[in-house]
């Protein structure tokens, strides 16, 4: 096993003294991804330039990895591009009613809105349960719920709060009143542990990204064989069917698991980046992630708030934590940009502050974090 602190080692951003707390936006690879995507570009450029058997293991074992993280067998997930095309595959492949209702909420990230909104055209209504400080949980989505709801989808964490929904008990209204529940888990997964089958849900989605610390463009998601039952599967490739191989046979008799989703050519370059940085995170131990991230989280609002920053969701309870603390500044930006030019990264969402830690983050740097923005409070 790996401590969070003897895994600063693989990130030499931090010898720089460069304070990283963008993880919600985007993550740094690790050397040891860096050694793995060196190794890809040399086979491709020089040693072994059709090296696609030769790196069927490390996908396979990405995916291995994807599932062990959510707690699920392996043949219910698929790679997919992004998280906004893996929930527009929900969207169009429902049988949808014209009065059917999808019920979102007022703080998600477009790439859970968009694809269900353009449902209007085929007469869907589209419903936004009103968020309560920051926080959207059953309490808000409930009251908008009627026999014509066929839909909830739901960010496991927001993305500018940094709430994590009780997952559970939505799951739980959901699979009791025969609803679809669709969850954007790109903000939570590898920070918090999640069982998308123990939630009851349908459909879990997220990035590689973020706090994945892996490539953009690579993504993956759950399926449960209940949806995909019911799913009319719009889009294929020569890669969905079972007998791909068999390439003028043309018979389009589509896998019995998540695979078929999975319609071509994927980012090989990307997955074999997922499967470097997982491998750390298994090292290390989700468990420990969750704990260090938490702990982080905690200690940074605590900071904040000590120091008179506004802080969004500062009394919210540990379950309802992950790694996103977001704090009120009528000159968010500028703050961004001064603290740039200290060595510190972090992000202006809706004209607030938004830092997100990981777990080989450590007091001192949050410590120092808060020293430098009280030192720049102080010049301005």
């Amino acid at each position: 096993m790996l401590t969070c602190s003897e895994a600063r080692k693989y990130f030499p951003f931090l010898n720089n003294g460069t304070l990283y707390f963008n993880h919600a936006a985007l993550g740094p690879i690790s050397t040891l991804v860096k050694q793995s995507l060196d190794k890809y570009i040399l086979q491709r450029s020089e040693t072994l330039i059709e090296n696609y058997i030769e790196t069927l293991p490390q996908v396979n074992e990405a995916k291995k990895r994807i599932a062990r993280m959510l707690n699920v067998e392996k043949s219910r997930i698929a790679w997919i591009d992004n998280v906004s095309n893996a929930l527009s595959l929900v969207a169009s492949g429902i049988s949808w009613k014209r009065g059917d209702q999808i019920i979102l909420n007022d703080l998600e990230f477009p790439s859970n809105v968009y694809p269900f909104l353009n449902l209007k055209n085929e007469g869907v209504e589209i419903l936004f349960a009103k968020s309560n400080n920051g926080k959207v949980g059953l309490e808000q989505i409930e009251t908008l719920v009627t026999n014509n709801t066929k839909l909830i989808s739901i960010s496991m964490v927001q993305f500018l709060t940094g709430y994590r929904a009780d997952l559970k008990s939505i799951g739980e209204f959901c699979k009791e009143k025969g609803i679809i529940f669709c969850v954007d888990g790109i903000q939570g997964a590898g920070v918090v542990q999640i069982n998308p089958e123990e939630n009851n849900i349908d459909f879990f989605t997220g990035g590689s990204q973020k706090w994945l610390m892996g490539l953009q463009g690579s993504s993956y998601f759950y399926i449960s064989q209940q949806l995909q039952d019911r799913i009319l599967q719009k889009y294929v490739g020569w890669t969905s069917t079972k007998d791909a191989w068999n390439l003028l046979n043309y018979d389009l008799t589509l896998l019995d698991t998540a695979d078929r989703y999975q319609n071509g050519t994927n980012s090989r370059i990307g997955l074999i980046a997922i499967d470097a940085s997982l491998k750390l995170f298994e090292e290390i131990g989700y468990d420990i992630i969750e704990q260090s991230v938490l702990n982080n989280t905690e200690h940074l609002i605590n900071l904040l708030s000590e120091a008179g920053f506004n802080v969004i969701l500062k009394d919210t309870s540990r379950e309802n934590r992950a790694g996103i603390v977001t704090f009120k500044h009528d000159k968010a930006e500028l703050f961004v940009n001064k603290l740039k030019e200290e060595n510190v990264i972090c992000s202006v969402r809706e004209g607030m502050i938004r830092l997100s830690p990981h777990f080989y983050n450590n007091k001192e740097d949050l410590e120092k974090f808060v020293e430098i923005l009280n030192d720049i409070t102080a010049r301005l």
